[in-house]
């Protein structure tokens, strides 16, 4: 399935690429597109952000009230998702998409003459043994960018090939080279830029989750006592500040993917870090922009 979006993506990032005649500058253009295709699904997940703090309150309220019948419970949270319309699984959606994309581009960036310049996997076997044979490095897990990267060696030992014509990949960016893989070139401080700016856009991006997460359950929360209508009772204590169970969850969430892409974009070509970073900056800008807008909406 990974392969077959990172298929239908390398003819996207390939126009691209054709237009800009840059990699890197195609990848931050194709961050762009994606962001803006999935700008449905994101409002629908921000608008979900703010009703679920909205529900809390009442979920608090049934928790407290049927704590000692765990089956009641559970059924009146069920009637309550189903009074406010509202599914209790919808953030698994986005999840996934998520994880669609993540893996997907990831075999789109390790692997561009296949999905970007859809070149036969025999051609690319022929030349990698090519490589092999003069003893130059070639890499078990990203061969490809070892193709990119000899061009002009396999140029002068095939000089009548046109397929070469596709290897002809422009990869620098600003000064650098998005074919690196900074574990590989761990004496090039140039490879940790990307990787770095990425790890702190990620940090300023859960910050942000989290202070919003904060600030709608914020607004949110009563400022009377919750009282049962039934016997007068106070049933959430106004002093309660404990996270309930979903929010824990979505915090651990939001730190387990930034953990995961930190780990691969070090043993990754630094086209992969440069769609991550991109795609954490219009992240945040998103967020800001969509918060203010369904705050006033």
């Amino acid at each position: 399935m990974f392969q077959l979006f990172a298929n239908i993506f390398g003819y996207l990032l390939q126009l691209l690429y054709t237009l800009v005649n840059n990699y890197g500058l195609a990848i931050i253009i194709f961050t762009v597109v994606i962001k803006l295709l999935l700008l449905p699904l994101s409002i629908k997940q921000q608008k979900t952000m703010k009703k679920s703090a909205e529900l809390q309150e009442k979920m608090k309220v049934i928790q407290f009230k049927y704590k000692n019948d765990p089956e009641k419970m559970n059924q009146e949270i069920m009637e309550l998702y189903k009074t406010e319309k509202m599914n209790p699984f919808s953030g698994c959606l986005t999840a996934i998409i998520q994880m669609i994309l993540l893996l997907s581009i990831f075999y789109l960036v390790r692997s561009p003459l296949t999905f970007m310049e859809k070149m036969p996997q025999d051609t690319i076997n022929t030349y990698v043994q090519q490589l092999k044979e003069a003893e130059k490095p070639v890499s078990e897990v990203y061969p490809e960018i070892d193709l990119i990267r000899e061009y002009e060696f396999l140029k002068e030992k095939n000089p009548e090939d046109g397929n070469l014509e596709k290897m002809n990949i422009q990869m620098n960016l600003f000064g650098l080279d998005l074919s690196k893989i900074p574990q590989q070139n761990m004496s090039d401080y140039t490879v940790y830029i990307i990787p770095v700016l990425y790890i702190l856009s990620s940090f300023i991006s859960i910050r942000l989750t989290t202070a919003m997460q904060q600030k709608q359950q914020k607004s949110a929360k009563k400022e009377e006592p919750i009282i049962d209508g039934e016997t007068g009772k106070e049933l959430v204590p106004q002093e309660e500040n404990e996270m309930d169970t979903v929010m824990q969850t979505n915090k651990m969430m939001s730190w387990m993917m930034p953990i995961l892409s930190i780990s691969i974009a070090f043993v990754a070509p630094l086209g992969l870090a440069l769609y991550w970073l991109m795609n954490n900056i219009l992240m945040i800008i998103e967020r800001i922009v969509l918060d203010k807008v369904i705050k006033e909406a």
